[in-house]
């Protein structure tokens, strides 16, 4: 992974970026981490033996990735990686002569090469936090938190809470996820996001418990995605609107658009990219 990362930045000339996020589901962390003792899917909210393991892994491979694109050689040893993986016999002359990394014909160090471009890493990110413990953890690993949708109260409570342990700029490190849908009328945008962005929702999201983080914590209702800037769905004049509310409310840095490929007819998607670049943007850009 950092190798692969570091080299992509190198033929994008130092534009990319690196995400970063913890797989919870069993049927993909399942096969995944099969090698790996202790390790496979859990709940979204599950805090439990197994979610403490899967973070953990999550954590050491972070490490393992940003000590591979910081330091010439690499050697680790954690709970459930240790690179290399053991006494491995090598007796290359050509190592001997141009190499590193191999005492008395053991590897004891490896190296990642090339570096990425931008040092010491390209930007790094985390989809979906949305719990004070993945913030803090992004706050002090210099990662930028994408928030999903949540509850007002909620958003405010994790943005402040990232600036303090931070110290950076209350907005500075985070970003929000939105559904994004524009066309020309609100009906008609309506009706993309039923098929699409509802639908996702209702069949997948909300049955792993993504719903949770909407619920006022007083009363356990669920705002309106539309007025609160959750979601931005509508005509280019009300999609503006939305934006503006919702930086008006959170002062984020990053906004990830989710426009739903293979959903909404492919036609209707780009004019519903097009619209939002080329005319909510300007109209945001320039009222803020």
């Amino acid at each position: 992974v950092a190798e692969n990362i570091a080299m992509l930045d190198h033929m994008t000339g130092g534009r990319a970026n690196a995400g970063f996020a913890r797989g919870y589901q069993r049927r993909w962390v399942d096969v995944m981490a099969q090698q790996t003792h202790g390790i496979h899917g859990a709940l979204p909210h599950q805090h439990d033996a197994v979610d403490e393991a899967n973070r953990a892994a999550f954590e050491e491979c972070f490490r393992i990735v940003k000590q591979a694109w910081s330091e010439d050689l690499l050697s680790y040893e954690g709970r459930y990686w240790r690179i290399p993986p053991g006494p491995t016999p090598w007796d290359l002359e050509s190592t001997r002569r141009y190499g590193a990394g191999v005492v008395d014909g053991i590897v004891r160090a490896v190296g990642v090469v090339p570096k990425p471009l931008q040092q010491p890493h390209p930007p790094l990110f985390q989809p979906f936090a949305s719990s004070e413990r993945s913030i803090r953890w992004c706050a002090e690993e210099g990662v930028t938190a994408i928030l999903p949708p949540l509850h007002p109260s909620l958003e405010d409570r994790l943005v402040g809470l990232y600036a303090e342990v931070s110290g950076k700029p209350l907005g500075e490190g985070i970003g929000v996820l939105r559904d994004v849908i524009v066309a020309e009328t609100d009906d008609e945008a309506m009706a993309l996001w039923a098929d699409s962005g509802l639908f996702c929702g209702r069949e997948w999201f909300e049955p792993f418990g993504f719903s949770k983080g909407l619920a006022d914590p007083a009363t356990g209702e669920a705002p309106s995605l539309f007025d609160s800037g959750l979601a931005l769905v509508g005509s280019v004049d009300t999609v503006t609107r939305q934006l503006e509310r919702l930086r008006a409310r959170l002062p984020v840095r990053w906004l990830f658009a989710w426009t739903y490929n293979g959903l909404i007819p492919h036609p209707q998607l780009m004019r519903s990219i097009e619209l939002f670049a080329t005319r909510v943007l300007p109209r945001a850009a320039g009222a803020g």
